[in-house]
Formats: C-alpha cells, sequence, structure tokens
C-alpha cells in the first residue's frame, strides 16, 4: 500500500475511533509523502520585541504576548503570545492508530521509512517549549495531550517540529525546576511518544540559546559551546533508542563577528578572524559555524563577555558521541535561507545520517524563488535529503507556500509549516485559530487543503 494510502487508511481511523468512543461515552519515491505507521524565520513581518545588546532578531515566529525578549529580526516572527487555548467538547481519549514502529533514516539522498520506503515529511511546527518555560508560564503553550496530538494527526501531518530550550532542557541559568531539568525533560520524552503512537515523527529543534550563566530568553545568531554542546549530548543519550526523532542543531544561523580563536583551534579560525576583521563575515562564519571549532565571537559581550561558538561539527559530535545514530538536520546560513556555501561547508557525520535543513518565508532573503531554489537546491538535494523546517508567509495567505510546496514535491523536499500554535490568524505565518484544529481562514486552511491532496 502506498505511503498516501497508508495515512489516509490512518486519517480514517482516527476519526472513525473518535466517533465509536464519543457515541459510546475518539514504497514509493518522491511523491509518496511520509505514512504514519504506528500506533523565526527570516522575517514574518510580526510584531517588534525588544531584545538584549544587539541581538539580531531571528526568522521562525514566536509568540506576542508574553514577550520573549527577543529583539526585532529583519525578519521578525511574531513574539510569544500567551497561549488562547479552546477546550474542545468534552471527549474520551482518542486511541492511537496501530501498526509497525516508526522509524526513519538517510539512505542516499533520501529519507526512508522502517520498512525502506522512500518518504517526504509534510509536517508542522508545535512552537512553545521554547519559551514557555524561561517565562515561568509552563513547559508547553496549548495543550500537549493525546486529543491535541489526535488533532493534529487528523490533517494527514507526519511531522512535528518541536523548538527546544537550552537552559531549560539542562535545568540551568535560574529557569524554575517546574519547568526545567528532569521536568521538562520528561514533558518533552512524554510529548513526543505520544506523537509516535499517532503515526508521526518527531523533529527536536534547538531554538534558544545564551552562552555561560546568562538565562536563554531569546535566539542567538549561533549557538554556544558551553551549553549547546551539553544540550546536545543529553538530548542524543535520551533519544538515541529512539529512530523515529530527528534532531535538527539549530533553529536558524546567522552571521556574526568572529574576534579570536581558543587555544590550540585549528589554523582555519585565524583565517575565520582575519576574514572578520577584513569585512567578510559570511565567509567568516560558514568555517566557524559549520566544519570548524574554536571560534570566538562578541557578539552581545555587553551581556555574555566574548563567547566560543559551537559550530554543527562540535554540536555532531556530541551526538554521536553518546552513541545515537539519529538523523541530524543541519541548517544553512542567513535565517536558515542561504544556501549559497551549505555544501562546500558541510560537516562531517561518521554515520552518513545528515539532512540540510532550510527555512523558507516570503519575506526571506536570499533564496525566495524558483530560480534559487533550482540553482542553489537541486545541488544539495542530489546528494542529501533537504528538510524544509519551517515555511510561512506574512501575508494572511498561502500562494507563497503552495508555489514552494509544489515545487519541493516534485523534487522530494520534505516541509513543515510554522506553526500549529494560536497566536492570531491573519498577519503571519499561524496555521489554526484553537486547538480543536480550526484551520485560519487563507494560510491554515490553504496548508490543510494542500494536505487533503496529498491523499488518494
Amino acid at each position: 500500500m502506498s505511503g498516501r494510502v497508508l495515512r489516509a487508511v490512518r486519517a480514517l481511523a482516527l476519526v472513525v475511533i473518535g466517533l465509536v468512543a464519543a457515541l459510546g461515552a475518539g514504497s514509493a519515491a518522491f511523491t509518496t509523502r511520509a505514512a504514519p505507521v504506528t500506533a523565526y524565520v527570516p522575517p514574518t513581518d510580526p510584531p517588534a520585541v525588544t531584545a538584549p545588546v544587539s541581538v539580531i532578531p531571528v526568522p521562525t515566529p514566536t509568540p506576542a504576548s508574553p514577550s520573549p525578549s527577543v529583539s526585532p529580526d529583519p525578519t521578525a516572527k511574531p513574539s510569544p503570545r500567551p497561549s488562547i487555548t479552546t477546550t474542545p467538547t468534552p471527549a474520551p481519549t482518542p486511541v492511537p492508530a496501530t501498526g509497525a514502529a516508526v522509524a526513519i533514516h538517510v539512505s542516499g539522498n533520501h529519507l526512508v521509512d522502517a520498512a525502506g520506503n522512500t518518504i517526504t515529511l509534510d509536517g508542522v511546527n508545535r512552537s512553545g517549549t521554547e519559551y514557555m518555560c524561561v517565562q515561568n508560564n509552563g513547559i508547553f503553550d496549548g495543550p500537549s495531550d493525546a486529543t491535541s496530538v489526535a488533532t493534529i494527526a487528523s490533517w494527514g501531518i507526519d511531522a512535528v517540529r518541536i523548538p527546544l530550550n537550552e537552559d531549560c532542557w539542562l535545568g540551568i541559568d535560574g529557569v524554575a525546576a517546574a519547568y526545567s531539568g528532569a521536568a521538562y525533560q520528561s514533558a518533552v520524552e512524554a510529548y513526543v511518544s505520544l506523537l509516535h503512537q499517532y503515526g508521526m515523527y518527531a523533529i527536536l529543534d534547538l531554538q534558544w540559546t545564551a552562552p555561560g550563566a546568562v538565562e536563554a530568553t531569546y535566539q542567538e545568531n549561533l549557538p554556544d559551546y558551553s551549553n549547546s554542546v551539553p544540550f546536545w549530548a543529553s538530548v542524543a543519550g535520551a533519544f538515541k533508542n529512539d529512530p523515529a526523532t530527528i534532531f535538527d542543531l539549530f533553529n536558524e544561523p546567522n552571521n556574526i563577528g568572529i574576534v579570536g580563536c581558543v587555544a590550540g583551534a585549528p589554523a582555519g579560525c585565524q583565517t575565520a578572524v582575519a576574514e572578520s576583521a577584513a569585512g567578510n563575515g559570511e565567509g567568516a562564519i560558514w568555517w566557524c559555524a559549520y566544519a570548524g571549532t574554536g571560534c570566538i565571537t562578541n557578539q552581545n559581550s555587553a551581556e555574555f563577555g566574548d563567547w566560543q561558538i559551537a559550530s554543527m561539527q562540535d554540536m555532531i559530535d556530541a551526538v554521536r558521541g553518546v552513541g545515537a545514530s539519529n538523523v541530524v538536520m543541519v541548517g544553512a546560513d542567513q535565517f536558515a535561507n542561504d544556501p549559497s556555501q551549505w555544501l562546500a561547508s558541510v560537516p562531517t557525520d561518521p554515520d552518513h545520517q545528515l539532512a540540510m535543513s532550510f527555512h523558507v518565508y516570503n519575506f526571506n532573503y536570499p533564496c525566495v524563488d524558483v530560480s534559487c531554489w533550482n540553482s542553489e537546491l537541486l545541488p544539495i538535494a542530489a546528494q542529501y535529503p533537504i528538510i524544509t523546517g519551517e515555511i510561512g508567509e506574512s501575508d494572511g495567505s498561502a500562494s507563497f507556500i503552495d508555489t514552494y510546496m509544489t515545487w519541493a514535491g516534485s523534487h522530494g523536499v520534505s516541509y513543515l509549516a510554522w506553526t500549529w500554535d494560536t497566536w492570531g490568524c491573519g498577519g503571519a505565518a499561524v496555521l489554526i485559530s484553537d486547538y480543536s484544529g480550526t484551520a485560519c481562514s487563507g494560510f491554515g486552511a490553504g496548508y490543510q487543503a494542500h494536505l487533503a491532496s496529498l491523499r488518494p
């Protein structure tokens, strides 16, 4: 049975189960979308948020109140809003779909499922776990129970990306114990388990970070060696026996100045320092943030002091060092939208389980049209799977994402829409108006209709 048929059967099963419970009391080629088998983006023109000294806003939209201390991005995302959770009419706990175990890995330049079928992912982002904990408002923004997960699955979604906060996971830097450390880890693990029960893959994304003992209250331009490397060693240790969970190493890398090198750093670090001093910050970043190691930046030094960047290679080494062979996503530069030097800078993975991470919004720069996707992404897709971790637009419609999804579908590229949160419909990339799954007109309804079109 094809991947799409499987997904349709499971989506139908979920609906039937819900009806029954309520009455009693819920191999294909690139065109095959992943089927459930078991039971800030460059600016989104959102509200500007005040952030610490010289922080460049991030492209991934975040809610708007309580506002996270994030500096406005050139591609601003909505600042986190308090979760407005619409409680659906009381209903029995949904019963998960049943079937073979969920698993995903890289084979050549594509993703395959547990049976070895080539798949692509059609998913959503579930924001909240990056900011709620550090704002002392809980762990999830909105419900995280079986009913809410069944609702996500009912759209035909097969993957959910979960943004994380390194301080909350590690239980450090003053985050309340009720929302960090063991409590935070257990909540995330339980949610991932629920996703798998409903036939969905999980993508764990490092999004909010801060070096040293400073609380991670927004997303820095690059991850920090002091906390991001231990974060990935810990997360990988927790999920290394879960082949249905993917690790997205850092949400949206962006350029920052390089001012020095740690003792014993490779010669490439001094070259990066010279390039940065000469104004070639982008060239320096591709080495320091990807295949290099040992680079020191003065980004937000008034708050942090100078600090060491964690490169993608550093974080891959941390993941593989604990024995985790999970698929790992490595993002492009410039809010994950500039893939121009990705192939030349890609880190080494001894397990050969790398996927390229790309983000695209209608307000992104520089890669937002078919011409760029053909020239920059297709050479990467010939060697690695591409997972578009975020797609969206700021005009309330779905016209831009429709163009991208059509292109992606014809080239075996996966995508996940931002965001399954109730931040308000209309001007930002928000899919739903309530957690019972009511689609926002335009953007949300357009994505929902696209997912429905993938079913037989």
